[in-house]
């Protein structure tokens, strides 16, 4: 005679649910990644119940045991959800009751599924924030080590893909450092408000039982429990803040790759990809593909689209659990993983790839990219800019007309365009020039950007020392 399956409801039921509907429900094939989070629950709350007097010690410690080898279970895959297992809630009570028979239901007192699976997520969420921040720490450190490396390299800089000014390199690959850096500070902000321990609340109204949801939060590492049973199991803005941060962590890698695709271009050849992160084609044997990037940039859309899928899921449900909230976990699970798949490929793209230095060094100036530094310097003579930029801009025109650049202009030709192009302005008309008068605080200037590192060099480290969990 078959089993009947394990289920944490039914009482009320004469029969037990039409197939379309436990085909529906069941959530096991993707929620059993909380089933370690869901134990270190059900060790907590075996722990209050015993403090509440309703285990006694020797039930306490088969309980804690049974526990302990139902873990170690399903780390071994020994103990698995089965096709009859709704969720990994009653999968791992099926676990418990084939290890202590009815001692097992007793676990069951004073908690829902409401609570335990509000309190599973955050601590998923949690340990997994961190792994986030360390692989975020790799690229910042690649990116960094790429800076320090090619630190008085001069480059164009950019301003609708159009040669602007004169930049250090350097300065650029920090400039995709900063906005790491703020996703990781989101990151660290999140866990402030996501930990709150949940657990106690039960479905929603909280328990009659005398137990301590403040010993529960401690011993799982929260800060607090929840301060409202009901805010406890419905909330769910800890997730959609989440989903938020890994979208935005998805941008920046996306505007990160989009520079790797145009730089290994054979248009602008900036940079060459270490073969161990590019891929050929199938048909052309020249071809070096920057599939790491493009890939990088690809995610973006998933991560935006879990963002966007959850908040629309959360926007009409009323207090307290609704079933909608299922869909809550699918999301989040992957945008871990994406960020966990993404972030070390780009960590290892920047950190072996080759910069062109020559080519970087030849271009920089081109396009009259110092066109703003004579302007800047008429100015500082007291022409007004409107009058300055007016001059430079004829100038321009006229080196297009005469197939020169700046640096080919005789005395008279400057003094042709105007009178305040005396020769002397032949000072700010070379790379290395105009990149040191830029040291105002944040500019491009070897002055400026050797300040920068320092100062991002220290800020990775404690990024790193809180990943790791050594800042406490």
């Amino acid at each position: 005679m078959s089993k009947a399956p394990t289920r944490l409801w039914g009482g009320r039921f004469e029969g037990g649910p039409s197939e379309a509907l436990a085909r529906l429900s069941v959530s096991v094939q993707f929620d059993w990644r909380l089933a370690p989070y869901d134990l270190m629950g059900s060790r907590a709350h075996a722990r209050v119940l015993h403090r509440a007097g309703l285990l006694t010690d020797e039930e306490l410690t088969r309980m804690l045991g049974a526990l302990d080898d139902l873990e170690q279970a399903c780390r071994s895959g020994e103990f698995r959800p089965t096709v009859a297992d709704e969720d990994v809630h009653t999968a791992l009570e099926r676990g418990l009751l084939e290890r202590l028979g009815s001692l097992g239901g007793k676990l069951r007192a004073g908690r829902s599924r409401n609570d335990q699976v509000a309190t599973d997520l955050r601590l998923y969420l949690r340990d997994h924030v961190r792994q986030i921040v360390s692989r975020l720490v790799e690229l910042e450190t690649a990116l960094i080590a790429q800076a320090e490396h090619n630190l008085d390299v001069a480059a164009p800089g950019m301003t609708h893909l159009q040669h602007a000014q004169p930049v250090l390199f350097s300065h650029q690959l920090l400039a995709h450092v900063h906005p790491l850096a703020r996703d990781i500070d989101r990151l660290r902000d999140w866990d402030k408000r996501a930990a709150i321990c949940p657990l106690g609340a039960g479905a929603l109204a909280g328990s009659s039982l005398p137990l301590d949801p403040k010993a529960v939060a401690e011993e799982l590492g929260f800060d607090a429990p929840a301060a409202n049973s009901m805010d406890a199991v419905s909330d769910r803005d800890f997730a959609a803040e989440f989903l938020f941060a890994a979208a935005m962590i998805g941008v920046h890698l996306s505007r990160l790759g989009e520079e790797i695709v145009l730089w290994a271009s054979q248009e602008f050849r900036w940079i060459e990809m270490d073969d161990a992160y590019a891929t050929g084609s199938s048909i052309m044997p020249q071809k070096k593909n920057p599939d790491v990037a493009e890939l990088a940039r690809g995610k973006a859309g998933r991560l935006i689209g879990h963002l966007v899928g959850l908040l629309t899921t959360l926007k009409g449900l009323p207090l307290t659990y609704n079933r909608d909230l299922q869909e809550d976990k699918e999301g989040v699970f992957d945008a871990v993983e994406t960020l966990l798949l993404v972030l070390p490929a780009m960590s290892g793209l920047i950190a072996t790839m080759r910069v062109n230095t020559e080519r970087l060094e030849d271009t920089a100036p081109e396009g009259f990219a110092l066109a703003t530094d004579l302007a800047e310097l008429l100015v500082r003579r007291g022409v007004p800019f409107r009058e300055a930029h007016e001059v430079v801009g004829h100038l321009v025109v006229w080196c297009q007309v005469h197939d020169k650049d700046f640096g080919d202009l005789t005395d008279e030709e400057l003094a042709k365009v105007s009178p305040h192009l005396t020769p002397d302005v032949r000072e700010v008309l070379n790379v290395q020039g105009a990149l040191a008068s830029r040291k105002a605080h944040g500019g491009t200037s070897p002055e400026r950007v050797r300040e920068q590192l320092a100062e991002l060099r220290a800020l990775v480290n404690e990024h790193a020392a809180w990943a790791s969990g050594s800042d406490f």
